[in-house]
């Protein structure tokens, strides 16, 4: 049954086409699978404002897109029977926390699911650490909750990655940039992905830009600060070539359209799996809600290391369903999967702009038409 036609198609482009033409961003890529299937990949505009064309091949940072990738890779150790998402972090990671000391009783489901109130930290401002990965593991050892562990969900930026990757490693004993092309990329032929780019790699990831705010369409109190001072460090390649599992994803929509087609396909794609059905509906299911998240100030949904569909803030459609699940990056990206449609999206831009309002409003617009057509076949 065809799912997607050649005027659903056209249509579709023509407003990915328009976002590049009104100069919401420099250049942009869009993937969809339906069924399994891909049935959209697109590719449009500028690597950066003086750059060459943007291709299905252009590298871009993904920010927060990062986080189900080191989130999947922990699941897979979860699979294969390696840890629990009720253990004790400290009981895999001795230095963690004193024994004795409400930290120490924080689990691996609370770091999943952005309850461990480890939200925020002095390695928040330290970007001349985040690539040195001892030094970064140093300072969640030395920090204690900001808030009750599994009380309040507040968003861990940059923290969740230090500590989903720290606990790979340490279960695992590889790596976790490493673990998750073993476990994750390579499985799915996500060839274009890693976190953090390789010695023998070129630094061609695409330039970003942080656009000035809509002023009148926009609310000063949400988010994590200034558009371009927050983008301004990930242009540097010391920080395109840092392990930071919770930001520095390099990738392509193509590659994360597929990883999210495995997960609304309970874990397998194209003869491939990557989890078992039964961890996929584990991983994705509620654990946590608010109506003002403790670092954004903003109603959130989470699982074990997705955000849920469901809030007016979810970048899944308009009237995103709760049962979608996926992950947005700083204004600038967003890949998610329906798993009762077996629909998988990811668009990547190398524009960043102000996430409830003007982020949203245009991953929506292209979410919107995508589901249209697809359910309306």
């Amino acid at each position: 049954m065809v799912r997607l036609d050649d005027s659903d198609r056209e249509r579709i482009a023509a407003l990915f086409d328009r976002h590049l033409e009104v100069g919401l961003h420099h250049g942009a890529q869009l993937a969809v699978y339906v069924d399994g299937e891909r049935v959209l990949d697109l590719a449009g505009g500028l690597e950066g404002p003086d750059g060459d064309r943007e291709t299905p091949e252009t590298r871009h940072v993904l920010f927060s897109c990062t986080k189900p990738y080191a989130a999947v890779t922990l699941h897979t150790l979860v699979d294969e029977g390696e840890l629990d998402y009720d253990d004790r972090v400290v009981d895999h990671w001795p230095e963690f926390a004193d024994e004795g000391t409400e930290k120490a009783e924080i689990t691996v489901r609370q770091v999943l699911s952005h309850t461990a109130g480890l939200n925020q930290g002095e390695i928040d401002d330290r970007p001349d650490l985040w690539g040195d990965w001892e030094a970064a593991v140093a300072q969640i050892e030395a920090m204690e909750p900001n808030f009750p562990p599994g009380e309040t969900p507040a968003y861990h930026a940059l923290t969740f990655g230090w500590l989903v990757g720290e606990l790979v490693r340490r279960v695992s004993g590889t790596p976790i940039e490493e673990a998750a092309a073993e476990r994750v990329f390579e499985p799915l032929g996500m060839d274009d992905t890693g976190i953090g780019l390789r010695e023998d790699e070129d630094d061609d990831v695409a330039t970003l830009v942080g656009f000035d705010a809509f002023d009148r369409c926009r609310d000063p109190g949400e988010g994590l600060g200034d558009n371009a001072e927050v983008a301004a460090p990930f242009n540097a390649e010391e920080i395109h070539r840092a392990v930071i599992p919770a930001a520095s994803g390099i990738g392509t929509a193509g590659d994360m359209a597929r990883f999210y087609a495995c997960l609304a396909n309970g874990g397998e794609l194209e003869g491939t799996r990557l989890l078992s059905a039964e961890t996929v509906e584990r991983l994705t299911a509620l654990e946590a809600e608010t109506d003002a998240d403790g670092t954004l100030g903003r109603e959130g949904r989470f699982a074990l290391g997705f955000w849920k569909g469901g809030t007016t803030v979810a970048p899944y459609g308009t009237l995103s369903p709760e049962r979608a699940f996926g992950h947005a990056g700083l204004g600038s990206s967003v890949g998610w999967a329906d798993p009762e449609e077996n629909i998988a999206f990811s668009y990547v831009t190398n524009g960043v702009r102000d996430g409830s309002y003007e982020h949203v409003a245009r991953v929506n617009a292209l979410a919107d038409a995508v589901r249209l057509a697809v359910l309306s076949d």
